[in-house]
């Protein structure tokens, strides 16, 4: 189980296929962590769920690969 406490400021977020996601803004609620929207490719802020991390080490990867992401991923700003 991944615990939120793992997750810091900073953190380059990758998707399965290895592919950099975003940086972790921090964490948003309880549930969900916001992305910086400096290295997004549209300039927004973006929400991932807790649930899509598969593991945290000194990256948090997620579960799903890059294309999976940026369709369901909610979108803020």
């Amino acid at each position: 189980m991944i615990s939120a406490d793992q997750i810091r400021e900073h953190m380059e977020v990758r998707a399965l296929d290895g592919a950099h996601v975003g940086t972790v803004d921090h964490l948003e609620g309880s549930n969900r962590i916001k992305l910086t929207r400096n290295d997004s490719p549209d300039g927004k802020h973006h929400l991932i769920p807790l649930d899509w991390i598969d593991h945290i080490d000194e990256h948090v990867h997620l579960s799903k690969n890059l294309d999976e992401v940026r369709n369901e991923w909610t979108s803020i700003n």
